[in-house]
């Protein structure tokens, strides 16, 4: 099988280069949003009233093709932030997964629970237009990024005033965690591959230190895996295609949550 994942960033190469030529740091840094607080995925993980679902905002995937082709994004985001969601993860690479910044920035718009730019992130140019559309958190793919990489783009965000969340997929990976990752995500698809293995993340979960938050990401499609992960130590669950395969997203989700509330208010 192809490596996909190697074909996206040398795809976002290109793109970013072209988008530097369109709108400068100068002016990113000018936007409105550019001086915003950010808010903490960390603490909003922590929250009691909440999830600990990042609710994801995700129209198509290089695997699954269309996801969902009519869900309006400022509908979908506002549903999962009214029923529980503890962050928002709205994708913006156009090319692969048919979403904007615009898509971002309308999600910001009508909602105050953290948001997640979910890209390929390769350069400081992308976080610097995070963080003027709005965006609370990065992601940063250890798969395609060197530990020096990582670390300076961490760096770099954090300074910014922005949450970084590094998604791991394998044992080795986890060198790359820096003081400025703040979350650690696993990913139970294999972006090689895109087949998914929910016990990935219980594997690698002992090995992430102390004092960074974890979040499980892919595969989990019913509120017993939420509840096996949390009890395992987990503080957050991406979780994307689920909600979007459904012709509405938000009561997919409100429904789900209603479900783990009530499981997780009887342990």
């Amino acid at each position: 099988m192809k490596d996909i994942l190697a074909e996206i960033v040398a795809s976002k190469i290109t793109e970013v280069a072209d988008r530097k030529k369109v709108r400068s740091v100068q002016e990113l840094e000018g936007a409105s949003m550019f001086s915003r607080e950010a808010l903490s995925l960390r603490n909003f993980l922590k929250q009691p009233d909440r999830t600990g679902i990042i609710a994801e905002f995700k129209r198509q995937s290089p695997s699954k093709g269309l996801i969902n082709g009519t869900a309006m994004v400022q509908d979908v985001t506002t549903a999962y932030a009214r029923s529980g969601a503890s962050g928002l993860s709205v994708l913006t690479d156009q090319i692969y997964f048919g979403g904007s910044m615009d898509d971002l920035q309308q999600a910001r718009a009508v909602n105050n629970i953290p948001i997640l730019r979910k890209d390929f992130v390769i350069d400081e140019y992308q976080i610097v237009e995070a963080k003027a559309i709005g965006a609370d958190v990065i992601l940063l793919i250890a798969e395609c990024l060197s530990k020096e990489e990582v670390k300076h783009l961490a760096a770099f965000a954090h300074n910014l005033g922005l949450e970084v969340l590094l998604e791991v997929h394998s044992g080795d990976q986890l060198e790359k965690i820096t003081p400025h990752t703040h979350l650690v995500g696993i990913n139970n698809r294999d972006l090689k591959t895109f087949k998914v293995d929910i016990h990935r993340s219980m594997e690698l979960l002992k090995q992430i230190p102390a004092g960074h938050s974890k979040v499980a990401e892919s595969g989990m499609d019913d509120t017993d895996t939420i509840i096996t992960l949390k009890k395992a130590g987990f503080d957050g669950f991406l979780i994307g295609e689920h909600f979007m395969r459904d012709e509405n997203p938000g009561s997919a989700f409100e429904s789900f949550a209603e479900v783990l509330k009530t499981k997780l208010a009887a342990l």
